[in-house]
């Protein structure tokens, strides 16, 4: 019999009746695995009250012992690795080398901003008047709330929860309801290590119950969100009645441009890792591709062969594949609908292009689409799967005028042997990331921020973790 999981809620697993339940189903092949919590607003003004009983508390115990609970839970996860991997994948449908990865990072993560607690800063401005000295003090907001997609459902935990509560914040979380699982498990981790009842809280949902009453509860001071930009449009809708902050991530349309000096192979390799990467559902990975003509069959012919070699199917029935299933059948309608719709509009696909038939999943063949154009829709929208559209240009100058005329700025890249044609295009893209040379992937001490509808504020490093506090400015008169 599948799983029955319990909010987590000021230190305990408690029962709530009130709540309907969702199934959660592996992607793969649809089997049942757990059912969970369908979080209404009692349940989430519970949370959000036991978060609010402990912030002070947890605000005065110096940032050095806070560390330690963070600390405590990156070797729970540790221990735990294998099986949470595990887990990740059967409700996820990543592959498990990659889930592994993730695990390792999110523990990593945990170290990583526990080590800001002796680097919290503020700051001493001059002061116009003799005998009077100026100080910026940092402190936390209070209690704040995750809200998680579902495509990096395990690390998002930690991106959320770390630099909220190593800054004094207390979190309620919200995972999403396609993969929560691995969140119950999280919060049974952090239970045995010892965190104090309160600082963390866990309720399952919807986003039309769980999330709505989290972005419109006037207890919480900030609502960190990474997922679509309608969800995040509808969050700030939410809020704006209590002036709540906000952090979003919402996605992205990353250019990749390969210029006919670069490497081809080694541009060939990173754009087909970045793109089957955990089925294309990443939202940093490469969306479209911007290739000079000199190098375009070329370059074409050597992504077509790497996408056409993936392997993909059940991760868990033949661990050696290199993608997993799409996360739900939606997602599986949405990618098949954009490339009947490209090919509609004159692209030609090269390879793949169909749903796989593989009896049970939400599988979609790694595709490539030449012949596209700038105006199309899958040169446009977030496509969120395995398929990758290519026009050809020009010159750099063309590919930046096309990669910036965009919704969306949250990375991009380019592949070029020219130092002064990659800082030209440093200078020139309006996207939050760009990566020279490489695969599309953040590290951890930087700082993960788009712009346009790719969202606000941002996460990782310095700066995102002073997202998660505000400022006081005191002025002593002393002589």
């Amino acid at each position: 019999m599948a799983n029955q999981y319990r909010n987590y809620i000021d230190g305990e697993f408690v029962v709530t009746a009130e709540d309907p339940l969702i199934e959660v189903r592996n992607p793969a092949n649809g089997e049942l695995l757990a059912f969970v919590p369908d979080a209404g607003t009692a349940t989430v003004e519970r949370a959000v009250a036991a978060a609010t009983r402990a912030q002070p508390a947890w605000e005065r115990l110096p940032a050095i012992q806070r560390a330690q609970h963070l600390r405590a839970i990156a070797t729970k996860l540790r221990q735990h690795k294998d099986r949470l991997a595990e887990i990740i994948t059967r409700e996820q449908g990543k592959v498990l080398g990659l889930a592994t990865v993730e695990v390792d990072f999110t523990a990593d993560y945990l170290d990583y901003m526990a080590e800001w607690a002796r680097r919290i800063e503020g700051e001493v401005i001059p002061s116009d008047r003799p005998g009077e000295s100026i100080f910026l003090l940092r402190k936390p907001i209070g209690v704040t709330a995750g809200i998680l997609p579902w495509n990096f459902p395990f690390f998002l935990i930690a991106r959320k929860l770390a630099p909220a509560l190593i800054t004094g914040n207390t979190i309620v979380i919200k995972p999403s309801e396609e993969t929560p699982i691995n969140a119950f498990e999280f919060a049974h981790l952090a239970h045995e290590a010892g965190l104090p009842p309160g600082v963390f809280n866990l309720v399952s949902g919807r986003g039309a119950s769980t999330g709505a009453a989290l972005s419109t509860h006037p207890g919480i001071g900030l609502v960190s969100f990474t997922g679509s930009v309608a969800t995040g449009a509808r969050i700030m809708q939410a809020v704006a009645p209590n002036l709540t902050r906000v952090n979003l991530e919402l996605g992205g349309k990353a250019p990749a441009i390969v210029l006919a000096d670069a490497d081809i192979e080694l541009a060939a390799k990173a754009i087909s890792d970045s793109r089957v990467i955990n089925t294309g559902q990443v939202c940093n990975c490469a969306e479209r591709v911007y290739v000079e003509r000199r190098v375009a069959e070329e370059f074409t012919n050597l992504l077509v062969a790497r996408m056409a070699a993936t392997r993909y199917g059940d991760p868990m029935a033949d661990r050696s594949v290199n993608m997993g299933p799409l996360v739900n059948q939606a997602g599986l309608d949405k990618v098949s609908a954009m490339v009947i719709k490209a090919r509609q509009e004159g692209a030609e696909v090269i390879t793949g292009g169909a749903v796989a038939d593989l009896g049970q999943g939400f599988h979609y063949q790694p595709t490539v689409l030449t012949g596209c154009h700038h105006d199309m829709e899958i040169m446009r929208k977030e496509i969120f799967g395995p398929v990758l559209p290519i026009q050809v240009v020009d010159s750099l100058d063309e590919a930046i005028n096309f990669a910036n005329d965009s919704d969306y700025g949250l990375t991009s890249s380019i592949f070029t042997r020219d130092l002064s044609s990659a800082m030209r295009a440093c200078h020139n893209l309006r996207f939050g990331e760009t990566y020279v040379n490489r695969e599309h992937f953040e590290a951890m001490q930087g700082f993960h921020a788009g712009r346009r509808k790719s969202g606000i504020g941002g996460a990782d490093g310095k700066h995102g973790l002073y997202e998660y506090t505000e400022t006081h400015v005191v002025y002593m008169q002393h002589g």
